[in-house]
């Protein structure tokens, strides 16, 4: 797939597999090291089956490859590891996560002298990739934060002097449609443009889990050649988006019986049951943290809700009112924040592995749906005090 009119992650992703893939073939040249900097999954597993495919032989991959962590392994033993050649295997690949010890508080200059003198003469049969996934990059890069500004900068003037860099930047909207349409078409599936787009804004352009979505849908319509609307409809929207606004419409007007049947649907209908527990209430957080920034910003109209939430952390353009209309029924950002302790202290349960994931979540909705404890005037607390 050509990346040419692509925005900048796909972009440097094409790049970079092309290089990995013109080294492996023995016609082009491979650098001893790459910095795979940015937060964006998709593009980082892209970047990993490109490196594997070319130099992991299956049979050999418990030889060849490791995966190490700067938290826990220091940048030395990584680069004696690079240094020395293996008994087992002609070359080895080293993924080094953790990068950013290298940037913690203090000036590392044993660490960086390290990596100048590895670099200086490296291993030709090692190959070191290193993942700065601690900076966001967004798909404008004009538009970074100034922290993630300054740690790009110091990581070009590091392990940028000596290794390729490769921003995976953040993927547009645009740019997922456009992946969407052409991995359906590799799979010999049309999927219609309006679909892509349903698809795309469902999911706030979460290229995770568009991919996740878009494989269950060309098996939902394989041998049928085609994905419309209405499949994109039953299969994503219906399902994951739609009735969780629908409950959280119902926890936002205290309606307790409402919300608790409404779980009792979404657990009902999801083909993991109640052990879908963990993804449900992610979505219950991810929506009150938007209600959050929603009431703090003073949104009142769905124009300005697109300035209010960052990209990948916005809802479908079809729950936009009546999530601002849901936020504006809390009175004060206490309310929301006691709804997400609510939700934290659920999840802290559910991850304790309990004897009823369901109940867990019937109380959350239950307590989420019911108006918060009135706190006692001065005067009781002071009474109650003088009492005991």
């Amino acid at each position: 797939m050509t990346t040419s009119r692509w925005g900048a992650g796909f972009s440097a992703v094409g790049r970079f597999v092309a290089e990995i893939e013109a080294a492996a073939a023995g016609t082009g040249t491979l650098r001893p090291g790459y910095v795979l900097a940015g937060d964006e999954l998709f593009l980082l597993d892209r970047c990993r089956e490109a490196v594997l495919k070319g130099f992991v032989p299956a049979d050999l991959r418990d030889f060849c490859l490791s995966d190490l962590d700067l938290s826990t392994t220091p940048i030395f033993q990584v680069l004696d590891r690079a240094q020395t050649p293996s008994l087992m295997s002609p070359f080895q690949v080293i993924f080094v996560r953790g990068v950013r010890q290298l940037y913690t508080r203090g000036a590392k200059k044993e660490e960086f002298a390290a990596l100048d003198r590895y670099f200086k003469s490296p291993n030709p049969q090692a190959l070191l990739i290193f993942i700065a996934d601690f900076l966001r990059i967004p798909t404008d890069n004009r538009r970074m934060e100034m922290d993630d500004k300054n740690r790009y900068e110091r990581l070009t003037e590091t392990l940028g002097e000596h290794c390729g860099m490769v921003e995976l930047a953040r993927v547009s909207e645009e740019d997922a449609m456009r992946w969407a349409l052409a991995t359906a078409q590799a799979a010999d599936t049309r999927i219609e443009p309006d679909a892509a787009r349903e698809l795309v804004d469902a999911l706030g352009a979460d290229m995770m889990l568009i991919a996740s979505e878009l494989e269950k849908l060309l098996l939902f319509t394989m041998g049928r050649g085609k994905i419309t609307l209405g499949d994109v409809e039953t299969m994503v929207l219906a399902a994951k988006q739609r009735s969780l606004y629908e409950l959280t419409d119902a926890i936002s007007s205290r309606n307790r019986a409402r919300a608790l049947a409404l779980l009792q649907g979404l657990l009902n209908s999801s083909d993991a049951g109640e052990d879908a527990a963990i993804g449900h209430l992610y979505m219950l957080a991810r929506t009150f943290r938007q209600m959050l920034v929603i009431l703090e910003k003073n949104v009142r109209d769905s124009r300005a809700i697109w300035q209010a939430l960052w990209q990948g952390f916005r809802m479908p353009p079809f729950a936009a009112d009546d999530l601002i209309r849901q936020a504006r029924r809390y009175k004060s950002r206490r309310e929301l924040t006691r709804a997400l302790r609510l939700i934290a202290r659920a999840d802290l349960e559910l991850r304790s592995s309990p004897p009823d994931k369901r109940l867990v979540l019937e109380r959350l909705v239950y307590g989420l749906a019911s108006e918060p404890k009135a706190a006692l005037p001065p005067w009781a607390t002071a009474q109650l005090s003088f009492e005991g």
